[in-house]
Formats: structure tokens, C-alpha cells, sequence
């Protein structure tokens, strides 16, 4: 079996936790970053874990290519968004959100990566079969519902990013990709909440991607829940 190498962004909790220990065989050798240390790194052999703190893009993708060298990268997974204190409340005010909120959430969202994604290029060309996914959301689809206005701006961000890169990358059959994301489930309301997306069908989704040939793209899968209203 070929083994795969994994570049898995988010991995302390939630979906990037769900990645991490469910789309990588065992035999594969995963990257997982994050700026917190994740709580299962004793039981996840495969993984070697980076801390980064995304909010400084210059430094994060430095420290990125040093710890990968010339290792060879079949999927880079940008599971990243942070958005807005107030974000998906009633008490979301865009003309009070801070100039430092704003900043950070472009930096972490959009500057830091571009930055790795660019970093690591050398290392995707190494691969035969090479994916990079981004995770996105639906407040980056046109015409929903939500009021928050910076964490949108990154996610429609994030859709112009991976068209122009497919371009680039084109020539070595790199494909890039978006998964633009719903509210999406925890373990625990997963069977009983219609209105959030089970991490397994985000998993699947994933699976798909990373099973295609180079000979296609798959550009943008979009995945509200079934009784998700914003979209």
C-alpha cells in the first residue's frame, strides 16, 4: 500500500480532530497543526504535531517548512476559520467590531494560508496524486443569510483563492479544492439535530476528494444540513 502524508490544519478539537482520526490510515504519516496541544497525541502514533499560531502568517509559514524539509505531501487540509466574538448572535454588531479582531481574523483566515500553501508547494509537487483542501463555509456562498461581515469576507476569500491557485498548480495535477460547511454537528447532537451536518458525511466528503485521479478536480462541494435555513 502506498502511504500517504497528511498536512491536517485545526487538529486540537472539533472537525480537525474528526480528520485527523478518521481520514488517515494508520500506516499513514500525518503533520497536525494547531496552536494548542491536542488532548489525544499519546493514542495518535501517526501524528507528529506542529504548534503554530496562525495569527502571525510570516512566522507560522517559516516554521512550516522548516519542520517539513523535503518531505513529500500528498494533502494539505486547511481546517481554519475563526470569526467574530459576537459571531452568530444576537449581539453581532459589525460597527463594534474591533480593528484588532478584523486583523486577526484576516491573518489566521486568508494571509496565513496563502503563506503555507505557498510554503509547501515543493512538497506537493513531490506526489503523485497531490490534493489541497480548504475548508470553507457557506457564509461564503452567495446571498446567505448571516450578518457576520469579516468571517464572510474570508470565506468568499478562500473560494477566489482555490480557482486562481487550480491555475497555477494545474501544470503538475495538483487539484484544489473548497468543502464550504454548514453549522456542523459535535459527537454528541449528532442524532438528534437535522439543522447540523454529522461530521461523518464531512469525512466522507473528504474521502471522496482525496480518492479521485489527477486526471479531474473536484473545484467546490457545498454542504448546509438538510434544515439549515442561511443558504
Amino acid at each position: 500500500m502506498d502511504k500517504k502524508t497528511y498536512l491536517i490544519f485545526g487538529v486540537s478539537k472539533g472537525l480537525g480532530k474528526a480528520i485527523t482520526q478518521q481520514l488517515p490510515d494508520t500506516a499513514d504519516t500525518i503533520f497536525g497543526v494547531s496552536r494548542s496541544e491536542p488532548d489525544y497525541l499519546d493514542t495518535q502514533k501517526n501524528m507528529k504535531w506542529i504548534s503554530m499560531d496562525l495569527s502571525n502568517p510570516s512566522i507560522s509559514a517559516q516554521i512550516l517548512k522548516e519542520q517539513l524539509e523535503d518531505q513529500k505531501l500528498d494533502y494539505f487540509i486547511y481546517n481554519v476559520g475563526i470569526w467574530e466574538e459576537q459571531a452568530f448572535s444576537t449581539d453581532y454588531d459589525f460597527e463594534h467590531v474591533s480593528e484588532s479582531e478584523i486583523v486577526s481574523i484576516i491573518n489566521t483566515n486568508i494571509t496565513s494560508c496563502l503563506l503555507t500553501i505557498q510554503s509547501v508547494i515543493a512538497n506537493l509537487k513531490q506526489a503523485n496524486n497531490a490534493k489541497v483542501i480548504l475548508i470553507g463555509s457557506t457564509w461564503g456562498l452567495d446571498n446567505h443569510n448571516g450578518k457576520e461581515v469579516a468571517f464572510s469576507a474570508t470565506k468568499f476569500a478562500l473560494r477566489g483563492m482555490i480557482h486562481a491557485l487550480r491555475e497555477n498548480l494545474r501544470p503538475y495535477k495538483i487539484g484544489v479544492s473548497i468543502l464550504n460547511l454548514g453549522y456542523l454537528a459535535t459527537v454528541e447532537d449528532e442524532q438528534n439535530n437535522e439543522e447540523l451536518i454529522p461530521l461523518a458525511d464531512v469525512i466522507n466528503a473528504l474521502r471522496f476528494i482525496t480518492h479521485t485521479s489527477n486526471a479531474s478536480c473536484v473545484k467546490e462541494i457545498n454542504m448546509p444540513a438538510m434544515q439549515d435555513l442561511n443558504i
